[in-house]
């Protein structure tokens, strides 16, 4: 087991995770940042028209991964 850190970009801010979570490998610390994205996605897809979340995951000897989820919202005119 190894301990993995997610450090997370909300927009411009960063807030590092000084924790981690033990896991049997990177492809246990992948899965994790993608369901953690999709968790953060749900509270702010209602908040704002675009945005970017980003979970950078890093172990002590360095970088593992990135996840990064963007969305935008267009809104139509409808014809009268």
């Amino acid at each position: 087991m190894q301990r993995y850190f997610f450090d997370i970009r909300d927009g411009r801010t960063l807030v590092v995770d000084e924790e981690g979570l033990e896991l049997a490998d990177d492809q246990a610390a992948e899965a994790e940042a993608a369901r953690s994205l999709a968790d953060m996605a749900r509270d702010k897809v209602l908040a704002a028209a675009s945005h970017v979340l980003t979970i950078e995951v890093r172990t002590a000897k360095g970088p593992v991964a990135t996840a990064r989820l963007q969305w935008e919202l267009q809104k139509h005119q409808r014809p009268n």
